[in-house]
């Protein structure tokens, strides 16, 4: 039956309201689980909440839940529920982290409780909360190098914490037991069921209020209307079909290349499908997606879109997803490696629906954004007597892209993510022996445009008194660098810098593990900014001008970049003049320079940078050449890849020079 014909038996006052007390018994989770979780990790916000129906459908999300997280949960509801058939109880508890059967990787831990009314389930409260480590290979789990996921920590399958209301001490042992501090694990594992005990009581609250068949009632109508609210919208679109595709840097396994990540969206009538066939079989890393991780960017990619629409399923139900055959980099089965999903195909995918959507939604245009980064330092704390493991989780905001008529957002959370915090660097030092020696926002970072890139920033650190320590890296776009769109020009590239005594500074690259690292030892890393929008030589002078007194843009690529000649008056003041005649020559060489600069010989150019001419945004911005940043070496596929990218996004849509 069609969603027109569907029969809506609540009245509005009560529909509203009851569609909001979902929403608030969603976000009473998130308040109980802040208040009494143990890691710093979920306390920074690395969780998200559901309920779900009785056939595991999402009935609502919370207010600021993980976008990555949510799109998932209803694919976990449903893998207990198929796990344990008839065999569900009240009191009953249930954990999983099983990313093969629809969630996002093995940090990810869910816990699940039913909820029942006289005998009968009627729904299920579900948390998600990012455990810090769940063992493998390094601290924190996120090993690079692993291809299977054995190296990556425990799996958890569908299975019962909680049996008839007893707790099953033996069982979370065995779990907990697998991870680098088992008490931190056991204590976000209670906070989460206690969680799910909360939105219990809040929905047994509201059936004794408004009655048992209203509050079903309401569970599938609260689903329908944003199913009907959904076609609607996308029934006022074009009909047609749209293709991009974004890339991973690399497959450690075959050598240098970006490997791409397609997207083909169609709409016809009211419903939008995305296919993904094509993408990239999976890689030799842990930079692979599994189905729910993959799924989930198609979801919140496209819910961006349409911020005003609640996300439940009924939005999943106007939203057919085609991943392709399994076995791509989107569509990674078991064993395959997947912990690295979020930095890799996920935020991939998610980009290249934004560009999609900004051909059909120009009003909403945007670039592409900075990408989700984790840096992971872990080993034994000297500080204390008893020489404690500890993990240093660390992630930094970075820059959005810029949008039709207004600059992107600068120092904000990744698009994976809007709700997560930045971690207090003061508690960081506390827990952990690494000394945070500077975190600003970093000039030059965003991607030139009419309208800019958002700024990413930069931190710096000193490992303190450690033992047996290491890091690991999870980042991409190293290589695949943050692009702008409708003429404007990339970011900058990822990666962390480590710096130590007796050794030069040196680029360890944007993905890598078990790194040793001695107390002592300095490292640093940028985030990136977001790419331009539109041609960064339309952009004001004047715009440009309050862009270096804010310290967003530096005077020397005030010139590269926007073609602007600034003159400075008094920095202290933040005092800048504009040579308006100076500036329309410079802007005139290059126009008719720029596109030559793309053509010019890849080795050469490279020749160039290793003598010092050129620096790495010269490289990027004006000659799309890419290199292993830590070498020199020239990269001449994905430098190949990396141009045609810009001529397709950026130069394509430069006017012709003026004769």
């Amino acid at each position: 039956m069609s969603i027109e014909k569907r029969t809506y038996t609540l009245d509005p006052v009560t529909f509203e309201v009851l569609k909001n007390a979902f929403v608030t018994c969603v976000d009473q989770m998130a308040e109980q689980i802040l208040r009494t979780c143990h890691s710093f990790v979920i306390y920074a916000r690395d969780f998200s909440s559901a309920l779900c129906d009785r056939n595991g459908d999402t009935i609502m999300q919370g207010s600021q839940d993980i976008a990555v997280h949510v799109g998932t949960l209803h694919f976990t509801c449903k893998a207990i529920i198929e796990a344990f058939g008839d065999d569900i109880n009240p009191g009953d508890v249930f954990a999983t982290n099983d990313p093969y059967v629809g969630g996002t990787h093995f940090n990810d831990v869910r816990i699940v409780r039913p909820i029942f009314y006289d005998g009968e389930i009627i729904a299920y409260a579900e948390s998600n909360g990012h455990w810090a480590d769940v063992g493998g290979s390094v601290p924190g789990s996120f090993d690079v190098n692993a291809k299977e996921h054995f190296q990556e920590g425990i799996r958890v399958p569908p299975i019962r914490i909680a049996d008839r209301g007893r707790y099953l001490a033996d069982v979370v042992n065995m779990i907990i037991s697998n991870t680098r501090v088992p008490s931190d694990a056991e204590g976000d594992l209670q906070a989460q069921s206690e969680a799910t005990r909360v939105a219990e009581a809040e929905i047994l609250r509201l059936v004794d209020k408004y009655g048992i068949d209203t509050i079903l009632t309401a569970f599938q109508e609260v689903q329908d209307y944003v199913e009907r609210l959904t076609r609607q919208r996308i029934a006022e679109l074009p009909d047609g079909t749209w293709e991009t595709e974004d890339y991973i840097d690399y497959d450690p396994s075959i050598g240098e290349g970006l490997i791409p990540v397609k997207v083909k969206m169609t709409i016809e009538g009211d419903q939008l499908s995305y296919d993904l066939t094509g993408s990239h079989p999976a890689i030799g890393s842990f930079i692979n997606a599994g189905f729910g991780s993959a799924f989930s960017g198609v979801i919140a990619g496209t819910k961006t879109f349409f911020p005003d629409v609640p996300l439940n399923s009924g939005f999943y139900r106007a939203v057919n997803v085609d991943l392709g055959p399994v076995g791509s980099v989107v569509n990674a089965p078991w064993p395959i490696a997947v912990t690295g999903f979020c930095s890799g195909p996920y935020e991939k995918i998610m980009n290249s629906i934004f560009e999609l959507w900004s051909e059909l939604m120009p009003e909403r245009a945007i670039a592409c954004s900075f990408n989700l980064e984790y840096l992971l330092v872990g080993g034994r704390d000297a500080r204390r007597e008893e020489r404690p493991i500890f993990m240093w989780y660390d992630w930094m905001v970075g820059g959005w892209g810029g949008r039709n008529g207004k600059d992107g957002s600068t120092a904000t959370a990744p698009i994976f993510g809007v709700g997560l915090a930045v971690q207090p660097l003061e508690a960081q030092e506390r827990l952990c022996p690494v000394l945070t020696t500077g975190h600003e926002i970093l000039a030059d970072s965003g991607g030139p445009g009419l309208y800019r890139g958002g700024c990413g920033v930069q931190k710096g650190a000193l490992l303190r008194e450690a033992e047996s320590t290491v890091m690991s890296y999870m980042c991409d776009r190293a290589r695949s660098i943050t692009w702008g769109i409708r003429g404007g020009l990339p970011s900058i590239p990822h990666g962390v810098w480590l710096s130590r005594n007796d050794e030069p500074e040196r680029f360890l690259g944007a993905v890598f593990s078990g790194v040793e690292v001695k107390s002592g030892d300095r490292f640093w890393r940028p985030s990136a900014g977001g790419g331009g929008f539109g041609d960064p030589l339309e952009r004001d002078p004047e715009a440009v001008r309050e862009d270096v007194a804010d310290g967003y843009v530096t005077i020397d690529r005030a010139l590269k970049d926007y073609g602007v000649v600034i003159r400075e008056v008094d920095a202290d003041l933040a005092q800048y003049d504009v040579d308006d005649a100076a500036t329309e020559v410079e802007r005139a060489q290059i126009r008719a320079q720029r596109r030559g600069w793309l053509e010019e010989d890849a080795s050469s150019v490279a020749e160039r940078y290793r003598a010092g001419e050129l620096d790495v945004i010269d490289l990027v911005r004006r000659y799309g050449v890419i290199l292993d940043w830590d070498t020199g070496e020239l990269l001449p596929k994905t430098t190949g890849q990396f141009r045609a990218m810009l001529q397709r996004r950026t130069a394509v849509h430069w006017p012709a020079p003026a004769r």
